[in-house]
């Protein structure tokens, strides 16, 4: 059963029904826009696992000639023309209208590179995520190589609303990779935030807030030429008139919904750094379009409070949520419950159960290795932390089964070892004894 987020949280911001989705089966999109094909290039550098997927039959797997269904006609998107030359209010009113049509989500997974993939937000998603973003493609590489495409982003008719997330520097590029996708979802977003060193080195990312021409030039492509809205996600700048001016750019351009992370491209330790959220106030009180809040949340009071501190569309979460793909329902680790002045309960439920509910998706919906891996240190880390062996076990282990991974969480249990996730006294008669939402 897919849990619900607190109730008190939708009684303070009322949603409209979410609208029918579009059918379609889980799919990659190697076999979409042929007419944009080109002699394939040299395949990324890849290490073991990233040549090994967890679908058995990837290797041998041919691409289907099936044409994405359209998208739907009722959206203020789609109405058979990209949205070309609108006033700032009418292209405000369509971008309200769009995000209306979605249920006006407020709990997203944010996106996550190598981690925010499909099995990982259909988990999110069964507790308590309302919209997710995929991990950051790169556009250029997404718009040249079949294996990528096929291997880097999969989708099924339950994962939706869906940001499909791209890092970019070229505009035609950008528009390329975004009309592959654009049948399968409901944002194309502009990865304007990364401050990692792969980003500087690619000239992406929060690395274009030296170059706001080109940014101002990519979302234009997008918002003339989609039958999408395009999205963008930033980081702040160290003034906050310079964050203003560059968010009011981005509308002007035509960005339909603004994710502002509340930190400098220089604040990367999020453990250490707290998010700015008057500046995310600042920014939502300055534009017309929706504006959602990334930053500090790391459990349901966060929620809460941040959507009333910043008055944010909603919020996005990614540390948090990998550690604890359940944050949205309610549940916390106990590092979040010492020193709290309110008491909790065992939720009866822990990081191995959410594990095994994690590659049960994995199974129905294949993904590379690297990325499985990379879930079980997350989701495993306090238990890897007492039993270090069972870690080194997983480390030594360079080519991964599901039986073998199903049996690294029996041995943890096996040695008696559970470590509970927390829920407020308050809550405990809204989760019933399967963690489910009452």
């Amino acid at each position: 059963m897919k849990l619900k987020p607190y109730n008190f949280i939708l009684s303070l911001f009322p949603t409209s029904k979410t609208p029918p989705k579009s059918s379609m089966a889980a799919s990659s999109l190697s076999q979409t826009s042929t007419s944009f094909h080109t002699s394939a290039p040299p395949e990324p550098p890849q290490d073991l696992d990233d040549l090994l997927s967890s679908d058995p039959r990837s290797q041998e797997r041919e691409p289907t000639q099936s044409h994405p269904s359209s998208v739907d006609d009722a959206s203020p998107f789609s109405n058979g023309e990209p949205s070309r030359c609108l006033g700032a209010w009418s292209r405000a009113e369509r971008a309200w209208a769009h995000w209306a049509k979605l249920g006006r989500p407020k709990l997203i997974v944010a996106p996550m590179v190598d981690n925010s993939e499909l099995p990982f937000r259909m988990l999110c998603r069964k507790y308590g995520a309302e919209a997710a973003y995929t991990p950051m493609l790169h556009s250029r590489i997404f718009t040249e190589n079949e294996k990528y495409r096929r291997m880097e982003f999969t989708t099924c008719k339950e994962d939706r609303p869906l940001f499909v997330q791209f890092c970019a520097n070229d505009p035609d590029t950008l528009l390329e990779a975004a009309q592959r996708v654009e049948p399968y979802c409901d944002y194309v977003d502009i990865n304007l935030g990364c401050p990692q060193r792969i980003a500087r080195r690619g000239n992406y990312g929060a690395f274009l807030m030296d170059n706001l021409p080109l940014v101002k030039s990519l979302v234009q492509k997008l918002a003339v030429n989609l039958n999408v809205p395009v999205s963008c996600k930033i980081r702040v700048f160290p003034k906050l008139e310079d964050t203003l001016t560059y968010a009011r750019m981005l509308e002007e351009a035509g960005c339909s919904l603004l994710a502002v992370h509340g930190r400098t491209r220089d604040e990367k330790d999020g453990k250490k750094i707290r998010a700015d959220w008057s500046a995310i106030k600042a920014v939502k009180n300055a534009l017309s379009i929706p504006v959602l809040a990334n930053g500090n949340i790391r459990h349901m009071d966060d929620v809460e409070t941040c959507l009333k501190e910043t008055g944010a569309d909603g919020v996005l979460s990614a540390e948090s949520l990998l550690e604890n793909p359940a944050v949205f329902a309610g549940f916390r680790t106990a590092d979040w419950i010492v020193g709290s002045e309110e008491s909790h309960k065992d939720g009866q439920l822990d990081q191995a159960e959410l594990l095994v509910e994690y590659l049960k998706f994995c199974e129905k919906y294949p993904v590379p290795w690297r990325m499985i891996r990379s879930h079980m240190h997350k989701m495993l880390g306090d238990w890897f932390r007492i039993h270090p062996q069972v870690r080194d076990e997983l480390n030594a282990q360079s080519i991964l089964t599901f039986e073998f991974l199903y049996g690294l969480v029996d041995k943890l249990r096996n040695l008696g070892l559970r470590i509970p996730l927390y829920v407020k006294d308050a809550d405990v008669e809204r989760i019933s004894a399967n963690g489910s939402a009452t």
